[in-house]
């Protein structure tokens, strides 16, 4: 392993198009998970200049008849949803605006074909909703056991979002970015070499410029807006890891006025390195939001998550990375691995073995992991923006953070 290396990892807040369009789908899935916990749901959402756009195959009891047909209201009340959304995102620009944006929904029942392979019949346990791969990964980086340079950059965009909604930050508006550099020797990150913030902002909050006879910009304004962001920075990244070799590029492009759905499209599950570990584990390539927790995509990364994570907590690694893989139709996974890195205190095969013994799991089938976790339930707004990992385990919500597996791993490897 390389002594001494740079490491990068970004993140978006929840005004960014991509997140907005996340947020969407998420309240979806939720608005049909309150009605019917089995409900099915696949729901894209496309976001642009005053234009939401709805595409995907949904069902559910209290929304879509047995016959295929909406129940009345429904459609009334998935439209509720998606403005509401969009308000509480904070979103009344000229160019995307809760109450005036035009809203299309295209969400169709389920095809038949899909429904067959998963729901359970007979003897028949139910299926995993698609064929995939998916990875888990914790390290003992932060008290989350998370990715260091991810952690900062979601924390850094969450408390700026946190200070625009009280009215602290006033100045700011819902897009932004982060990214966080931070220099490793070994495993351990020694110093912050970078942060980027890009932010979008009230106008004239920028340098001043000049462009074709028009002007713009206050150098005070600019100057606290820069204020602002450091003061954040220093609130979520390590004072021992900062100093002033650090290089700070807040809005860097210059004036950011223009943003979220109007400045650029957004689309659903296009921020999945974000969603997830930041590029320090690998990502088997599907999306989470919009999706109901039958899809391996989704449910199947939570569980692997949850594994990693209490391996890491129980001591047995420093870090570790898990995958599973299923096929569509198909209840037990295919595969299951476990790699260490290096770091374990047992042999990662023991610890393959240990997992396949814990009878509370339930064969890692995917109603064994709903049930262990408790998916079926309407908790998907709230991890579509900040990262799906890292986050507190609270009540019904982010249950694959909870470590209430660590007694059981020691036992089953005594």
């Amino acid at each position: 392993m390389r002594q001494s290396y740079l490491f990068t990892s970004e993140s978006v807040s929840e005004g960014h198009p991509d997140k907005v369009s996340d947020q969407i789908s998420d309240a979806i899935v939720d608005l049909f998970l309150s009605k019917d916990p089995e409900a099915r749901v696949a729901c894209e959402t496309l976001t642009t200049t005053q234009l939401v756009v709805l595409a995907g195959e949904v069902r559910g009891k209290g929304m879509i008849d047995t016959e295929g047909n909406w129940e009345e209201g429904a459609q009334e009340e998935i439209q509720r949803v998606v403005r509401n959304t969009v308000r509480e995102i904070g979103y009344e620009q000229s160019g995307f605006h809760w109450k005036n944006l035009t809203f299309e929904n295209h969400l169709h029942p389920q095809s038949a074909d899909i429904a067959q392979g998963v729901d359970s019949s007979g003897n028949k346990d139910e299926g995993a909703g698609d064929q995939g791969i998916m990875f888990g990964y914790a390290a003992d980086d932060t008290p989350d056991l998370m990715p260091a340079t991810l952690d900062y950059s979601h924390k850094i965009l969450a408390q700026m979002a946190s200070d625009r909604h009280s009215g602290k930050a006033p100045f700011l508006e819902p897009d932004a970015k982060s990214q966080v550099t931070l220099r490793y020797h070994g495993s351990k990150a020694v110093a912050c070499t970078a942060v980027v913030v890009s932010t979008q902002h009230a106008p004239d909050y920028c340098e001043p410029w000049e462009k074709d006879g028009k002007t713009g910009g206050d150098a005070a304004k600019y100057a606290e807006l820069n204020e602002y962001v450091k003061g954040v920075i220093a609130q979520i990244i390590p004072a021992e890891l900062l100093s002033d070799d650090t290089e700070y590029h807040i809005n860097p492009t210059g004036k950011f006025e223009i943003g979220g759905p109007d400045g650029d499209a957004g689309l659903t599950g296009r921020k999945i390195i974000v969603d997830t570990y930041g590029g320090a584990a690998p990502h088997g390539g599907g999306a989470f939001s919009g999706k109901d927790p039958t899809k391996v995509d989704r449910s199947a990364a939570y569980i692997t998550r949850y594994l990693a994570k209490n391996i890491v907590a129980a001591r047995l690694a420093q870090r570790c990375t898990i995958q599973l893989a299923y096929a569509i139709g198909v209840s037990r996974p295919l595969s299951l691995y476990v790699d260490t890195h290096g770091t374990g205190t047992v042999a990662d095969d023991k610890i393959e073995d240990a997992i396949r013994g814990i009878e509370k799991l339930g064969g890692l089938t995917p109603r064994g992991i709903r049930t262990h976790l408790g998916l079926n339930k309407p908790i998907y707004r709230k991890t579509a923006a900040y990262g799906h990992f890292g986050r507190t385990a609270t009540g019904d919500l982010f249950p694959w953070e909870r470590t209430d597996l660590v007694d059981d791993l020691k036992a089953a490897l005594a």
